[in-house]
């Protein structure tokens, strides 16, 4: 336990100039008089760990030392060489780089940690586009993904319905979603997400923007995608639903919308009615109608008209 925490000490001090003893009891969840104590252990292991004294004081390694990866435990070395997206690295122009650190990292493993990369490329693989579409490489991705890189505004024109407009962004992180690029920008005093093939142009600027430091990328995409996925869900349509219809609803429609309708349904005559939110009855009657008698849809009356004469015609045509 403490020879793991002791490398990760020396791997965080690696990473940055100097830490204060806050900062890496915080990192390594101990307090400040262990991360003394471990400091001292490190300088008499041969670990140059120097301590700057003062206010403004805290630890930093002495003359560029640095340590080769022999920490590295067989599981670890493998969930290393899972953690990278080779399509959309080429996607973003850093397939030569990922490549590089890949053969850099291996020449740094034990010689009993070496087959740690074909291992895991046997037993697993991420397929992100979705299925029955063919991905595409927006145009514009790899000036993206330079300025997120390099924290540097762009300037872009961005395809809005039939119109263009031109916006000043500072891109802080790019998001790959079923195949779909998204960047996160700052644009004016406000962050916002754009698909990144609809843009039309981008020139990335010379002077780097100063990142906001508390801005959480995975968070913030959470947050957005689920605010996104509650706006379009704009109707309303209730349903009576057998006891297969309820189990196969979160299936066929939004998984979270279904959640809610069917946690406040209630049940009678071996059915349950719920209110379910839809984007709109063109998309309930498409997602619905796969069901079968497994659902009746009670209201708008439009919807249910649609339904009956969709199960009509398909009874006529099956005899």
């Amino acid at each position: 336990m403490r020879a793991a925490r002791l490398i990760k000490m020396v791997l965080l001090l690696q990473s940055r100039p100097s830490m204060t003893a806050a900062e890496l009891a915080a990192e390594l969840e101990v307090s400040e008089r262990t991360v003394t104590r471990d400091a001292l252990a490190l300088s008499e292991a041969g670990v140059p760990v120097y301590a700057d004294r003062g206010r403004t004081g805290g630890y930093r390694l002495v003359g560029g030392y640095r340590t080769r990866l022999t920490g590295l435990e067989r599981g670890e070395a493998e969930a290393l060489f899972l953690s990278g997206l080779p399509g959309a690295l080429r996607d973003m122009g850093l397939a030569d780089a990922a490549s590089s650190a890949r053969l850099k990292v291996s020449a740094a493993l034990l010689p009993s940690l070496r087959d740690a990369p074909a291992a895991a490329a046997r037993r697993f693989h991420l397929d992100a586009p979705g299925w029955y579409r063919e991905p595409e490489t927006p145009e514009w991705l790899a000036p993206l993904a330079e300025a997120v890189w390099a924290d540097r505004s762009v300037r872009a024109r961005y395809r809005r319905g039939e119109a263009e407009v031109e916006r000043a962004l500072d891109p802080y992180g790019l998001v790959l979603k079923a195949g779909v690029w998204y960047v996160c920008a700052r644009a004016g005093s406000s962050f916002r997400t754009y698909r990144v093939d609809r843009f039309t142009s981008v020139e990335v600027g010379g002077e780097p923007f100063v990142r906001e430091e508390d801005f959480d990328l995975s968070a913030f995409w959470a947050e957005r995608s689920a605010g996104f996925a509650r706006s379009i869900l704009r109707a309303e349509v209730v349903l009576r639903l057998t006891e297969e219809g309820a189990r196969r609803l979160p299936h066929v429609t939004d998984r979270a919308a279904a959640g809610e309708a069917l946690a406040a349904g209630s049940a009678g005559d071996g059915r349950v009615t719920v209110t379910l939110r839809v984007e709109s009855e063109e998309v309930a009657f498409a997602q619905l109608f796969g069901l079968g008698p497994e659902v009746e849809v009670v209201s708008p009356g439009s919807l249910r008209e649609r339904c009956a004469e969709a199960a009509r015609r398909t009874a006529e045509l099956y005899g």
